[in-house]
């Protein structure tokens, strides 16, 4: 066994980590206290190859694999989470599923430019009264002719109410004739198209300066082509996104736990009390001692994930498995840093503060820890109902 990373995945490591910390440190915190999305940093991150990694050249991603991608986003996450989440969110939740079921025609028509950030994508899910339950959609869609006729709402969906959002991939219910297995699809829906709103959140805990959309469809009318793979698929579809999601989220845990981890580092060894670097007690050079084996356990399962992705072996038990405990990583780290900094830790002039709130959108983002505690626990033999 050979646990060292190759040569490619160290370079995207030294390069996202250049950029993050030039970058995007210096303005993560006014951004955040704004609530603003930045379109600077979206172009910057689209040059750089941020978008697409695991999307072939042909279609202009950089086909780089997904341990690529993964450590592109937990290092963006090391400095801020709402960077990360655009990322994130962009590859697979906006990309993936149009490149993974989409036709020939649609993968050419929306990819080169999601794949160089000129124009973002999202997936509408979440739904006011279906979030967990994803299967409870009630958002519609029925065939009329050559024509989709959409409606209903979806609520917290990244990335799908900024100026360069063109593109939702959409849950629906396409046939709710059997109320105990209804059928459900998933259609590409343009922004712009009437019918269809987009209204950005504001007043959000964490991923101030990331984009979170509630989606109102009032008699959108789409084409009859902009259904994504077949007729019925749309709940596999949403799945197997997921499974892929799971692991971007896990990279924002494992990242976020990295960054304030270190922050608690650096801070114990500078703060004195009693005359003595407050590192020094033992009280909280186990809190240290915990969070940095936290990180090479969260890590091992995370990259271990990734190399099943990239090798088409993934499985729903290790994606939750892998963003479960990344996600909980990331709490005790997040916690413990802020101990570390006493009352410091809770001013907005510590970065140590804004890791603190944006830890807890990923015990709860992409299936919560305790759907994924379902997932995991199906997975292994437990009776029940699987998800």
């Amino acid at each position: 066994m050979n646990f060292d990373l190759p040569k490619d995945a160290e370079l995207t490591r030294k390069v996202v980590r250049e950029f993050a910390e030039k970058e995007i440190a210096p303005v993560a915190q006014e951004l955040d206290d704004k609530e603003e999305f930045s379109y600077d940093l979206v172009r910057k991150m689209g040059e750089l190859d941020f978008f697409g990694p695991f999307v072939p050249e042909e279609y202009g991603g950089s086909d780089v694999g997904y341990l690529n991608y993964i450590i592109t986003v937990e290092e963006i996450s090391r400095i801020d989470g709402s960077q990360a989440a655009t990322i994130a969110a962009g590859n697979s939740l906006g990309i993936a599923p149009i490149y993974y079921f989409g036709t020939e025609e649609q993968k050419r028509k929306w990819l080169p430019d999601l794949c160089k950030g000129k124009i973002l994508a999202s997936f509408g899910l979440t739904e006011p009264d279906a979030g967990s339950d994803a299967g409870a959609s009630q958002t519609t869609a029925v065939l009329d002719g050559n024509e989709w006729v959409i409606n209903g709402s979806k609520i917290f969906i990244t990335n799908s109410s900024t100026d360069i959002s063109a593109i939702c991939t959409v849950q629906c219910v396409t046939d709710s004739s059997d109320p105990r297995k209804p059928e459900i699809s998933c259609i590409l829906v343009e922004n712009g198209t009437r019918g269809f709103t987009a209204n950005t959140m504001h007043g959000k805990m964490c991923w101030r300066s990331s984009n979170t959309g509630e989606l109102t469809f009032q008699d959108c009318r789409v084409p009859k082509e902009n259904l994504l793979g077949k007729r019925g698929e749309g709940f596999h579809q949403m799945l197997k996104t997921l499974d892929g999601g799971r692991l971007s989220i896990g990279a924002m845990g494992l990242g976020g736990a990295q960054g304030a981890f270190e922050l608690g580092l650096d801070y114990s060894k500078k703060r004195k009390q009693f005359g003595k670097p407050i590192g020094s007690f033992q009280a909280n050079a186990f809190k240290l001692a915990d969070m940095a084996t936290e990180l090479e356990m969260a890590r091992l399962l995370l990259y271990k994930a990734c190399w099943l992705m990239d090798n088409n072996k993934l499985n729903p038990k290790i994606s939750a498995m892998a963003k479960l405990v990344c996600s909980e990583t990331y709490y005790r780290a997040a916690n413990h840093a802020v101990q570390l900094h006493g009352g410091y830790g809770l001013m907005k002039d510590y970065a140590v503060e804004r890791h603190y709130r944006n830890q807890k959108l990923l015990d709860i983002g992409e299936g919560t820890s305790e759907v994924q505690r379902i997932v995991i626990a199906r997975n292994i033999g437990v009776p029940g109902r699987s998800m």
